[in-house]
């Protein structure tokens, strides 16, 4: 969209958001601007309030073709091509057949995108890490992000937005709040480190951290703040992982809370769908329908979900599709907790015994509602 000032000739530069595959495809989302790669270091107000303006303001590229190059370990390369859309957007969804072998133990793997600048007749390319979950893994995390690990203030609506612009418009990722004890939950779930198994790959020091458990977040915030958000996580110490943003409009279905949780939902059901040998945690909050959605996916993936995690925020009372939530969750025998207080969520895991390698159910049933 022009955007006045914003809207110089700026370098054409095409952004790759986390990837992911399975042995049978590679699935990868990237989106094509008109813009410099944003620097988040903390300056004036004004200057840090240019950045996020300038973040928020996409000039995108439509019509831009973009190669996507993915080497197999015995060296041959598959391709494919796609056209970024009215907003910028390109997906890939490369076949691997007769399929590729993942390694024992969860990883990140290395494609690369091209595309040609014709105005200045200029060739370009970048990385773009695809997370591979292990053969060997069985459970998975799927976490939210706003008021789950990253305290926004927006607890839904466009009074709430405006409240809280600063926050939204002005602060660099190192002057956010993360969630008390998010970062240790996280780390809790997603194990230790998997390191490099693989000693036949060059290590590349650009790779992101594996975890032991693969890590997904799913989010109602816009796709222009994937950079952001990767900067925050690795400030904060949180696990990196593919990020299901949304292309953002400043209209009702944006900004009210109606969107939320069918966004989230479909995310959750693409991730379960393409990984159907893996068990998920599931981690949110209580203002944005997660749990709704998560009791929704509960009983469409039955013996799927390996634990739920709501953060209580704003200490409504449950409506009844949350409490048919938790009676989906008690039925399936689904160990659930809710509080405000993630130091209370690792309690929760050490004294249920819950092993997240092993068998769930006969370890712990239901923990009830603030337990």
């Amino acid at each position: 969209m022009p955007v006045g000032p914003f809207s110089r000739r700026k370098p054409l530069r095409v952004q790759p958001f986390f990837g992911f595959r399975n042995t049978e495809r590679l699935l990868v989302n990237a989106r094509a601007m008109r813009s410099r790669e944003p620097v988040f270091v903390k300056r004036s107000f004004w200057r840090d309030f240019r950045t996020m303006a300038g973040i928020y303001l996409s000039q995108e590229v439509p019509g831009l073709v973009v190669d996507l190059e993915y080497a197999l370990p015995g060296g041959r390369v598959l391709r494919q091509s796609a056209t970024t859309g009215p907003e910028g957007y390109v997906s890939f969804d490369l076949p691997l057949s007769p399929g590729n072998p993942t390694a024992e133990r969860t990883r990140w793997e290395k494609a690369v995108l091209r595309w040609r600048d014709s105005d200045d007749n200029a060739s370009f390319e970048t990385d773009v890490w695809i997370l591979t979950p292990g053969s060997q893994t069985r459970v998975g995390i799927i976490s939210d992000i706003d008021d789950t690990i990253l305290e926004t203030g927006v607890t839904g609506g466009v009074r709430s937005l405006v409240r809280n612009w600063k926050r939204v418009m002005a602060q660099m990722p190192s002057d956010r709040v993360p969630v008390p004890g998010a970062s240790s939950l996280l780390a809790a779930l997603g194990g230790a480190p998997a390191g490099n198994t693989d000693l036949a790959l060059p290590i590349d020091p650009a790779t992101p951290e594996a975890r032991v458990r693969p890590v997904f977040y799913v989010s109602s915030s816009p796709w222009n703040l994937f950079s952001y958000l990767v900067t925050f996580k690795r400030e904060r110490g949180l696990p990196l992982g593919p990020v299901m943003l949304r292309d953002w409009g400043f209209n009702r279905e944006t900004l009210g809370s109606e969107g939320h949780g069918s966004h989230k939902e479909e995310a959750i059901q693409r991730i379960f769908e393409t990984f159907p040998h893996l068990q998920f945690a599931l981690i949110g909050d209580d203002t944005q329908k997660d749990l709704t959605a998560f009791g929704r996916i509960a009983r469409e993936f039955p013996g799927r979900i390996a634990a739920v995690f709501i953060r209580a925020v704003t200490g409504a009372p449950l409506n009844n599709e949350e409490l048919h939530a938790l009676d989906t969750f008690e039925r399936l025998g689904v160990p659930y907790w809710s509080g405000s207080d993630y130091a209370e969520a690792k309690r929760f895991l050490r004294s249920a015994g819950l092993d997240l390698e092993g068998g769930v159910k006969s370890l712990v049933r239901t923990a009830s509602r603030g337990e």
